[in-house]
């Protein structure tokens, strides 16, 4: 093809603004499966296959492609490369370290969150039987199918990202993708200078880890429970043999011996289902020095109550729940669930006995997360519920600027909690002690 002819290519015009319309990049892409040695390309590392699929296009559009500038030459490489190896358009914010979950609404409806915040994006897929190609894509790596007869589906990339998939007719406005990215680990003193609490509190809940407390990490989606629950886990000593149960993988200890649980959705034909209750029976007889549930939301819950109450001490544990009132009733309300018919008494009984601190998160309007509350379990045995809270997260009125912005306040321990942390050779923070905010922790009933 001459210069002028491929000038004059109405269908390969380089006036598109990303480079390339949908016709040119499934064009570009067939010319590439029919130059490429696939047995060649299934012995090559993901990167070298993306290298040498990058080359071969390259000479294809010297060749025989539209004139178009070097910016534009390489958007369209790397658009026939995504839709090739990868997820096409969402490759590039599957990339971006700085997206936390990326939702599709359909092929024109394309939204991310950012730093807490949602967003809308100008990425859109070139059609409904695009997006679906993709979400097929996602769903067969891991053996699932997703059509009229089986309309949700769960799955995971192999990079770790958890994928939710709804389609029509359940989905009303077309194919439905959430893909949310597990958060990178960070330390408690990185959590610190983001502003999710002050030094105060993060001495406490380390003391709270190393004394061997029982934790319940609740809060929102979208709290940061796991990025929490994977802070914490650095103080627990390296010497104890960890369990973790979820049902995506997404927690990053880095003791050296940690066994790593993941529950397993059914299968095609409805077998095959391996629980989160499963799991944390099966924990049972590893072993555990301590286990770490990534979250409790059903008849699992008494079984890791009675696991807490039976020499697992230290073990931790994430929960749905809008305060610490909400939270310690709701561990009642899910052990209830359970295939025992267990009296309420018994259950109250048993979460008085296995939790000792619930830990509150919650994201603040302008998109901050923050440690809300601590609160000790101050009831016991079949006493009605009382938390005793040592320290909270106090918010000055919203200014003009919409910023959140406020302190931390705290409350002494109470005595129970302070003799368990000094028999532990944990020496008790100051704030919690002689300058807290008040004589005594508040108490208050939860009903």
């Amino acid at each position: 093809m001459g210069l002028k002819d491929r000038i004059a290519a109405d269908s390969l015009e380089a006036g598109e603004a990303d480079g390339g319309s949908k016709h040119t990049v499934a064009l570009y892409r067939r010319k590439l499966l029919e130059e490429v040695d696939l047995n060649e390309l299934a012995a090559l590392s993901n990167s070298q296959r993306r290298a040498r699929l990058e080359r071969v296009v390259g000479h294809i559009l010297t060749r025989e492609g539209p004139v178009l500038t070097t910016g534009e030459r390489a958007s369209l490489i790397r658009q026939i490369v995504d839709e090739s190896l990868g997820l096409g358009v969402l490759e590039p914010l599957i990339n971006d370290e700085s997206i936390t979950e990326i939702m599709v609404n359909g092929p024109a409806d394309i939204w991310i969150e950012r730093e807490g915040r949602l967003e809308k994006v100008p990425a859109r897929f070139a059609d409904e039987h695009q997006l679906y190609l993709t979400i097929d894509r996602i769903v067969s790596a891991v053996n699932r199918r997703v059509d009229e007869s089986s309309p949700m589906v769960d799955a995971r990339l192999p990079t770790g990202e958890r994928v939710n998939v709804i389609i029509p007719p359940l989905a009303l406005t077309g194919p439905t993708l959430t893909i949310r990215r597990f958060p990178r680990a960070y330390s408690l003193k990185e959590l610190m200078d983001l502003g999710a609490m002050d030094e105060a509190v993060a001495q406490l809940v380390s003391s709270f880890v190393r004394a061997k407390f029982n934790i319940i990490v609740s809060g929102g989606t979208g709290t940061g429970k796991t990025t929490l629950l994977n802070a914490l886990s650095e103080f627990i000593p390296e010497g104890e043999r960890i369990v973790t149960i979820e049902d995506s993988a997404e927690l990053q200890l880095k003791q050296p011996h940690i066994i790593s649980l993941e529950s397993r959705p059914p299968n095609v034909e409805g077998k095959g289902e391996i629980t989160i209750r499963d799991l944390v029976r099966n924990s049972l007889r590893m072993r555990p020095d301590r286990i770490l549930v990534g979250e409790v939301r059903g008849a699992e819950t008494l079984d890791m109550l009675q696991a807490m109450n039976t020499g697992h001490e230290g073990s931790i544990a994430t929960l749905h729940a809008n305060s610490t009132e909400d939270s310690i009733v709701r561990l009642s309300t899910l052990a209830s669930m359970s295939d025992l018919h267990v009296p309420y008494d018994a259950l109250r009984d048993q979460v008085n006995s296995a939790i000792d601190v619930i830990v509150q998160l919650s994201r603040t309007s302008d998109g901050q997360r923050k440690v809300a509350e601590i609160a000790v379990v101050a009831s016991q045995r079949r006493e009605k519920f009382r938390l005793a809270t040592v320290a909270g997260f106090k918010p000055d009125p919203v200014g003009p600027d919409r910023r959140v912005t406020g302190r931390f306040v705290h409350f002494p321990l109470p005595t129970p909690v302070r003799r368990r942390l000094e028999l532990a050779g944990i020496e008790v923070p100051e704030e919690f002690a002689g300058t807290a905010e008040a004589p005594v922790a508040p108490e208050r009933e939860a009903v």
